[in-house]
């Protein structure tokens, strides 16, 4: 190889790398320790301008994740542990592995894991397309 193309190439994969961690960064600011978002899949809808977006989040004993919002629909399934959730102007609601939950569109949300084991969710987004999936609430 060449000094020059080992040069393109080195120069290449250093973009790629800044480019993967740009792209992640937001929403590792946004994830609290002792939260764990898994990414499942993304896809585009029939309906223009939406996504569907799954995540599988771990939260830890006794963490919780703080006050936020979502660009579109949250539809919850507890798969292990018990999660106390906050939802803007309802009182809040413990779930167990099998219970599930809405949140509306922009509704100010949280989470807690309120067990003594980590807790886990699939959480199923129905969102604009574009718009950060998460933003927390002031």
């Amino acid at each position: 190889m060449s000094k020059l193309s080992s040069r393109t190439t080195r120069a290449l994969a250093f973009a790629a790398l800044f480019a993967a961690n740009a792209w992640t960064m937001p929403a590792a600011q946004a994830q609290p320790a002792g939260i764990a978002r898994t990414d499942l899949q993304r896809h585009a809808l029939s309906i223009a301008g939406r996504e569907a977006v799954q995540v599988r989040v771990d939260i830890a004993p006794g963490v919780a994740f703080p006050n936020h919002t979502h660009p579109g629909e949250e539809i919850i399934y507890v798969l292990a542990g018990t999660l106390e959730y906050q939802v803007e102007g309802k009182p809040a609601a413990t779930l167990r592995a099998g219970d599930v939950l809405f949140i509306p569109a922009g509704m100010i949300h949280s989470a807690k894991n309120v067990g003594n084991v980590t807790a886990s969710e699939l959480a199923t987004y129905i969102v604009e397309e574009g718009k950060p999936l998460l933003t927390l609430a002031q």
